[in-house]
């Protein structure tokens, strides 16, 4: 899981600019916006080769990137 919090975070920086940390927010500090938000998740799914259901995908489950791999190990 390591190799995806650093592939997650990569991401973020491509798709933001900004450089975060594993517990910094993404979504209530405004760092990602609805349509950063979704191109992160398709980004996950490619990575991954799994599906997110959509009732994984709120801001509690993807705040931060701990809680987003804590949110891909429940599938």
């Amino acid at each position: 899981m390591d190799d995806l919090r650093i592939f997650i975070r990569n991401e973020i920086m491509t798709l933001a600019f900004v450089k975060v940390g594993f517990d910094d927010s993404l979504i209530k500090s405004k760092v990602l916006d609805s349509i950063t938000v979704v191109d992160l998740l398709v980004s996950i799914e490619e990575k991954t080769g799994k599906n997110i259901p959509q009732h994984l995908i709120s801001p509690d489950n993807f705040d931060t990137i701990n809680i987003i791999i804590e949110t891909l190990k429940k599938l």
